[in-house]
């Protein structure tokens, strides 16, 4: 069963609930009973398998790890600060 979250319009109170997707969504809050919105969560996709750009047009050899990697630039060194004789 898929998780749905939901955010009440009048407290600000995040929930989630276990639900199936032919249920009917929640309609109030479980704190204050003031009116709630449905939340969207964002979802990694991974594409595997061929058809896709990157598994298919890859240059041989060459694996996700062995692109340029970033440095940087070494940063001259100051010389040595001359120190002052007292007399």
């Amino acid at each position: 069963m898929p998780t749905y979250g939901y955010r009440c319009v009048r407290c600000n109170h995040m929930f989630e609930v276990f639900q199936k997707i032919t249920d009917e969504p929640i309609k109030e809050c479980e704190k204050c009973k003031g009116e709630v919105k449905r939340v969207v969560f964002p979802v990694g996709i991974a594409f595997k398998g061929s058809g896709f750009h990157v598994n298919d047009y890859r240059k041989p050899g060459k694996s996700d790890g062995d692109g340029p990697k970033e440095t940087k630039p070494e940063t001259p060194k100051k010389p040595p600060e001359k120190a002052e004789a007292k007399t």
